[in-house]
């Protein structure tokens, strides 16, 4: 259950987070303008960020989703377990990731890898947020909306094993809940 005392403070407010989703909804919807467009969601984390951003798009889209495991609890795993496969058929056509949070750049280089195995057009990724100082794999972002410290988060579909992904927010978990 959540309760507000295990955030340490807000990162990023809910209208913040509504600027940002617009203005790379403005960049994708000009950068695929008279193309069709096939948006890859990963799940969990990325979904709420996946609704609001395709809401904002003005041009059509298609959507799959995949999944993988590479956490638990604060911990990465240090292997990609793939729990969800996308069922589009990708092949000689543009795609674009959709993640929640670019890390340690393991599971974005798996699933770019992935993808790409699969012959699309093009490809690119977009993550909401990027945390380079946990760089392990260097990936490449085409879109990118907040660049953020070193912190555990939550909130906006992030969680902490399964809690306060309904957060209309993103927010720093206190280290004693993790710890």
């Amino acid at each position: 259950m959540f309760e507000s005392k295990d955030i340490l403070r807000i990162i990023i407010n809910k209208e913040d987070l509504n600027k940002k989703v617009t203005d790379i909804a403005q960049q994708i919807s000009n950068d695929y303008k008279n193309k069709d467009l096939i948006i890859i969601c990963v799940l969990n984390g990325a979904i709420f960020f996946c609704v609001d951003l395709v809401k904002k798009l003005t041009i059509p889209v298609e959507i799959d989703y995949i999944s993988v495991s590479s956490y638990h609890g604060t911990s990465s795993l240090g292997e990609i377990n793939l729990i969800r496969d996308i069922l589009i058929d990708i092949k000689d056509k543009d795609v674009l990731i959709l993640e929640d949070i670019l890390d340690t750049g393991i599971t974005l280089t798996y699933l770019k890898e992935h993808i790409l195995s699969k012959g699309p057009k093009s490809l690119k990724i977009c993550s909401l947020l990027d945390k380079p100082s946990r760089r392990k794999k260097e990936v490449n972002l085409d879109y990118t909306g907040f660049i953020i410290d070193d912190i555990f988060i939550i909130g906006y579909g992030m969680d902490y094993n399964q809690k306060y992904r309904q957060l209309p927010y993103i927010a720093e978990l206190k280290p004693e809940i993790y710890s």
